[in-house]
């Protein structure tokens, strides 16, 4: 079940974040998070404007992810391909899961497409277990984004059709 996360799942979403950094780091992608990503102040932020979402299964919280709506900054320029279109679009950020269970993923992406045609998404260059998982959901590589701080993403977007 997705859900919109509420401030005392803190702990529980803190916890699903650990392990999926710690996967990160185990697959071969230690950068990409780091030790501390998302901070906590970030979290709080999409609690307080309803952007964040869990997963729960059977009553606990296994997976977590930001669902934004409107124009995001960080996809206004791309290289080394392009958007297929510009329609409205969610981008899904943060997504994550304790590894407890298959699917999360696919749990969030179909909440997602419950609530928008057009989705966005961008990953690390290191982070092979997400290209793969979006990839085989439908997602097109569109090109090379850069966040904020200038580090390169690759850009991804779905097409309800």
């Amino acid at each position: 079940m997705i859900r919109p996360a509420a401030i005392q799942d803190l702990p529980a979403i803190e916890k699903v974040y650990a392990a999926a950094r710690a996967y990160m780091v185990q697959s071969g992608n230690p950068h990409q998070w780091g030790d501390s990503h998302p901070a906590r102040a970030t979290l709080e932020s999409d609690i307080e404007k309803g952007d964040l979402y869990v997963c729960e299964v059977d009553g606990e919280i296994r997976g977590a992810f930001a669902l934004l709506f409107g124009t995001d900054p960080t996809y206004s320029y791309i290289e080394d391909g392009a958007w297929p279109n510009e329609k409205p679009y969610a981008t899904i950020h943060r997504i994550a899961s304790d590894g407890q269970i298959k699917g999360i993923f696919t749990k969030c992406f179909e909440y997602a497409l419950t609530r928008a045609d057009e989705i966005r998404i961008d990953t690390h260059h290191d982070n092979k277990t997400m290209q793969h998982v979006v990839s085989k959901h439908g997602f097109r590589r569109c090109g090379i984004i850069y966040l904020a701080n200038g580090d390169p993403r690759i850009a991804y977007q779905y097409s309800k059709e």
